[in-house]
């Protein structure tokens, strides 16, 4: 089965995206019943081109009793049934539709909850990123499941950003490419230590993560130069050391932080999986998910799989060869009977190119893909609608 993923406000106001997607050749559709805030392109709608989407929201209607503490913003930029309105316009064009749901990635509710974020070992917030450290947010990604499940009455539910986000995160004028931060620097500054997560790792994980980023590793072995002191006419020695990984820098801890974090996805997970299964057994489970133990973000980390999961995606938007060995990865954690899907990018750089695609395509198939998940069908140009269905024709 190939899903297209939608927005809401790509179909509620346009009768005539329905037999657009229909006619795409997919046999489902990723309708997003949660997302975060994003500026959307809206190519085919009749009443605008450019939709701005401000802050995070929940598509289907907010019953206020279900909620806690933590509760979703109402959209204004689109009906407060948004989902449900697009999910029957849909489904009478012949469509399943799955639920597209956005967990832990929120700037709404983590700016107004500050202590419930992903803190890097700076102490910096991250607002956009909700921690599943702490009971307030697994309960409020339960209740969000819940509310999807009974109300939006979904076909499949999908789950993204199961897990803690991390430093990468596409910002408001995001500034933070002239650091130089390598990748592992990346990985360290997505490790959280706020006041639930930092007590569950051994002492001296944040000296040792601040001191990586900082190039200043006094208590572990450090690469010795020799540097000259001109004026003086000196040769002095300092010390400076750049992991190559982020194992090499939290050397002795790393198996304990990594069990620790692999931990706050996989709590999450079973949790939200449980009680899908109460609520609605026969949903079918699909998971944006990640084999790498460090991942963080919308893919979540699953180094041993998750058999009580239907369909295990992974993300398809860089090198394809690169994309086609992550996927090899989570074909070996499957267990019989569960799929694998490729979360495919049809939009810039890709070419709009059918030939291309069905290419990459191929690649992912090869891999052990045995579905699509195409990026984005809202977003996309009709040459780009085009090419999607002339690469699926070909492929099938």
């Amino acid at each position: 089965m190939n899903l297209a993923y939608l927005y809401p406000w790509d179909v509620v106001g346009d009768p005539s995206a329905p037999g657009r997607l229909a006619d795409l050749g997919v046999q489902a559709v990723a309708l997003a019943a949660s997302y975060h805030s994003t500026r959307a392109a809206t190519p085919y709608h009749p009443a605008h081109r450019v939709l701005d989407v401000p802050r995070p929201a929940f598509y289907l209607p907010i019953r206020r009793s279900s909620w806690a503490r933590l509760v979703p913003a109402v959209p204004t930029w689109t009906p407060a049934d948004a989902y449900l309105q697009a999910r029957d316009a849909l489904k009478a064009a012949g469509l399943q539709v799955h639920a597209w749901t956005v967990l832990t990635h929120n700037s709404h509710l983590g700016t107004a909850n500050p202590d419930l974020v992903v803190r890097n070992a700076f102490g910096d917030p991250y607002p956009y990123a909700l921690c599943p450290a702490h009971e307030d947010v697994i309960e409020y990604c339960e209740r969000m499941v819940r509310e999807i499940l009974e109300v939006g009455e979904p076909d499949g539910l999908i789950l993204e950003a199961c897990g803690p986000m991390g430093f990468g995160h596409q910002s408001v004028h995001e500034k933070t490419s002239g650091a130089d931060w390598t990748p592992a620097d990346v990985d360290l500054l997505s490790l959280c230590f706020c006041t639930n997560c930092a007590p569950r790792y051994p002492e001296a994980t944040a000296a040792a993560v601040r001191a990586a980023i900082d190039r200043t590793t006094p208590e572990n072995p450090a690469t010795e130069t020799t540097a000259t002191n001109t004026t003086a006419g000196e040769s002095t020695t300092t010390t400076s050391s750049t992991p190559n990984t982020i194992e090499s820098a939290l050397g002795s801890l790393t198996d304990e932080v990594r069990a620790i974090r692999v931990g706050l996805s996989t709590t999450l997970r079973q949790r939200l999986v449980a009680l899908t299964r109460t609520v609605a057994p026969n949903t079918p489970i699909t998971l944006h998910a990640n084999p790498d133990p460090w991942a963080t973000g919308a893919f979540a980390p699953l180094p041993a799989g998750e058999p009580n999961a239907d369909v295990l995606v992974a993300n398809c938007w860089g090198d394809p060869a690169t994309d086609a060995i992550r996927l090899a990865r989570l074909k070996e954690l499957t267990t019989p009977g569960q799929r694998v899907g490729a979360y495919v990018l049809a939009l810039p750089p890709r070419p709009a190119d059918p030939n291309v695609l069905l290419d990459h395509l191929r690649t992912y198939a090869k891999a052990g893909a045995s579905e699509f998940h195409l990026y984005h069908a809202g977003l996309a140009s009709p040459q780009r609608l085009t090419t999607l269905t002339q690469a699926l024709h070909l492929h099938t």
